[in-house]
């Protein structure tokens, strides 16, 4: 037993003299330079990178944000966004009610729920791609 402990200690320290006159280089890691790890901006691509620069910007380029409360009065309605000239818009009226109340939106001016009287307006809104 004591020999196979000197025979390894042996192998041990002559693998190490090896090593340093050889002149090996240390393990290098990538990510440990001066910039460290990147960030998700640096590292998005395609759609995501499309995104994440436009929310840079303020936008909402896919509707990802909840949409901003309206008081649904007519000098401040709710605006819903549409590709088209009409779109079907859904009230429900009441918080607790279990009903929906639909009806068609035209552009232009703010139009009325016909159940109870919250004001919408259908805004013309570009699709992202």
């Amino acid at each position: 037993m004591a020999g196979r402990l000197l025979l390894l200690r042996a192998c041990t320290a002559t693998t190490l003299q090896l090593r340093s006159n050889v002149g090996a280089r240390p393990l290098h890691r990538a990510l440990a330079t001066a910039k460290g790890v990147p960030t998700d901006e640096e590292q998005a691509t395609g759609l995501e990178r499309r995104a994440l620069q436009a929310l840079k910007l303020g936008k909402d380029p896919y509707s990802m944000l909840k949409p901003k409360e309206y008081a649904g009065t007519k000098e401040d309605p709710h605006i819903v966004p549409g590709i088209g000239t009409k779109r079907m818009v859904g009230c429900i009226c009441e918080e607790d009610n279990t009903a929906i109340v639909w009806f068609w939106l035209h552009e232009g001016d703010a139009q009325r729920c016909p159940s109870c009287g919250s004001h919408y307006q259908l805004v013309h809104h570009e699709l992202p791609h």
